[in-house]
């Protein structure tokens, strides 16, 4: 599951990668695991998880090696059952390019009237930096941070037109603040918003080069450059000067082939076959941890055992449940193990765009997304209120198994998971769900903690479910779903880790982003009801490419200009819809 409240990196607009199909029983140019001697005689649910959640699949970061044997085992499982590879040519693997970082291009130079600086030794790019090229005056801008109302605060009136602006890294006046102002991203991103012609970023004695190999935001319309040692010294003093510089920067960005894995089983009712019923679960996690771990400084591998190896090996024993059991689907049952989740939905997303089965026939999605650490607690389940049927569905299904489960519910369809792609889509989705713990998102999230009893009790849950909005062949009693809209669903109430970039912190718009970008803006999945976005006439697959006079070009700076405003603020908005440039005003709120 995507970290609460994390605003989720962009993909590089721009990328292509020529894909191949591949089968399940492909070789693979990588050394995997051996299933046997990881899992003999352990029960097939847990061996799934113990498989997944190895050290030597090195945390199955999207596009890794570690993510490849996860996906290869996978597929190896679904040919075992006996269920049909639903991928290109009949494979079990949906590819698709994803960014996996940048690489030093030629050309990079730093130079000013003093010193011709060392590219890695003195300074570097950072990732985000444009591939450009800027010939200027130096400009000390301090810590680059605006203090509305502070009389000794220059930085906002400073003209950095055309200027190399330079500034000290983090909060001067607070070392440890967190805060998204103290960010060099952020500090780049409002120069560029001002016309800066570049940014040098001076680091603290105690700080490395940034690695470029995580990077995955957007480049900015600048270039950008941090500086450390003796190097960040001279420069502070060639801007306090005046100096003018050269600071030309190339960064190139690099994509990998990530793989969502698909597999059908066809209804067993002809009248009912073309209707699908799509069970989904990710496998991926957060590889050596970084961006998006709650241990951020711990290089160790975060095994991902409940996040999310439990919700794959449910997936995986459902489809075994479906395939093999006396009650067969009526309607077609597609199960997909998605990838990227972790980076923010992107194989999902890349999903609903790339359907292999067509979302005109799709009924309904089941997400799981940690299921591993019931424990005796409540069971969560979201997304009730985007079928008018849903309650009673699943009141129905817990009176089915053998240990019924307490159950909480929320409405919304929306959430840091991969339901929330096809809720977009306006398809009704439940996503189950047993609740975060101490665990989650750090390197301790390994399988011996697994709760395999509670995990049973879901998977039975979500089967009943299952054969409810499927049908079972030979029987009349299946249910006929009536979607909710997504901007009929009310936003009270809602689950607070529902990743929109208005909720949770600063001004309230109410928009929901698509974590895959378009070519140039924010794509927007949906708008929440009755939120400033819908009032204002913001609509689901809308494209934002300004806010408040500021470009946007990813999700990063949408949440930029947004956090420039205060409640109460009018901004304009400009957004694309269906090649059309249409300007909206929008009165920000405060609610939550």
């Amino acid at each position: 599951m995507s970290k609460v409240l994390t605003v989720f990196a962009a993909l590089t607009a721009g990328l292509t990668l020529a894909i191949p199909a591949v089968s399940a029983t492909a070789q693979q140019a990588i050394n995997c695991p051996d299933v046997e001697q990881l899992t003999a005689g352990m029960d097939p649910a847990l061996a799934h998880i113990r498989y997944l959640a190895d050290d030597a699949l090195e945390g199955r970061r999207a596009g890794t090696n570690g993510a490849r044997c996860a996906a290869q085992y996978i597929a190896d499982q679904f040919e075992a059952i006996g269920v049909e590879g639903a991928g290109p040519n009949g494979s079990y693997f949906q590819g698709f390019p994803i960014p996996a970082g940048v690489v030093l291009g030629d050309g990079s130079t730093l130079i000013t009237a003093q010193a011709t600086y060392t590219l890695t030794e003195d300074w570097i790019p950072f990732g985000y930096s444009a591939s450009a090229a800027v010939t200027s005056t130096l400009l000390y801008g301090g810590d680059g941070i605006n203090r509305p109302g502070d009389p000794d605060n220059e930085y906002p009136t400073l003209d950095v037109t055309g200027r190399i602006v330079v500034v000290e890294d983090g909060d001067l006046r607070a070392p440890m603040s967190q805060a998204l102002q103290a960010d060099a991203h952020f500090k780049a991103s409002v120069a560029a918003g001002r016309d800066a012609g570049g940014m040098i970023v001076l680091l603290g004695e105690d700080r490395e080069l940034p690695d470029l190999s995580g990077e995955m935001r957007a480049a900015l319309g600048i270039p950008v450059a941090a500086v450390r040692g003796e190097a960040a010294d001279r420069i502070r003093q060639a801007a306090r000067r005046g100096e003018r510089a050269f600071l030309g920067a190339s960064v190139q960005p690099r994509a990998v082939e990530a793989r969502n894995v698909a597999a059908l089983l066809p209804g067993s009712d002809p009248t009912l076959a073309d209707e699908v019923l799509i069970i989904g679960a990710h496998y991926d996690h957060l590889g050596f941890g970084g961006e998006g771990s709650l241990d951020p400084d711990a290089r160790a591998v975060h095994n991902g055992a409940d996040d999310n190896a439990s919700g794959t090996s449910g997936l995986i024993k459902i489809a075994r449940l479906l395939s093999e059991g006396d009650r067969r689907p009526a309607r077609s049952v597609l199960f997909l193990a998605f990838t990227a989740e972790e980076q923010g939905l992107w194989g999902s997303s890349h999903y609903v765009r790339n359907p292999l089965l067509p979302i005109a026939q799709t009924v309904a999605m089941l997400n799981m997304d940690m299921i591993g650490r019931l424990e005796g607690a409540t069971l969560v389940v979201h997304g009730v209120g985007t079928a008018e049927e849903w309650t009673d569905v699943l009141l129905a299904a817990n009176e089915l198994i053998t240990r019924p489960l307490s159950i909480a519910v929320t409405p919304d369809g929306f959430g840091p998971s991969d339901h929330s792609s096809f809720y977009g889509e306006g398809l009704p989705v439940l996503h189950f769900f047993s609740n975060t713990h101490v665990d989650y998102h750090r390197p301790s999230d390994d399988w011996e903690k697994v709760d395999i009893e509670g995990l049973d009790r879901i998977v039975d849950l979500v089967t009943e479910v299952a054969l409810d909005v499927a049908g079972i062949f030979g029987s009349d009693e299946r249910i006929a779903l009536t979607p909710i809209e997504p901007d009929l669903v009310a936003a009270h109430g809602q689950d607070p880790s529902a990743s929109t970039t208005s909720g949770g912190y600063g001004p309230y718009l109410g928009t929901i982003p698509d974590m895959v970008p378009a070519d140039s803006g924010l794509r927007l999945t949906g708008v929440r009801e009755g939120s400033p976005a819908a009032i204002a006439g913001i609509r689901g697959g809308d494209i934002v490419v300004e806010f408040g006079g500021n470009v946007v070009g990813d999700i990063y700076t949408y949440t930029y200009a947004l956090q420039e405003h205060k409640p109460g603020d009018s901004v304009e908005i400009v957004v694309l819809r269906e090649g059309q440039r249409l300007t909206l005003t929008a009165v920000l709120g405060d609610e939550r």
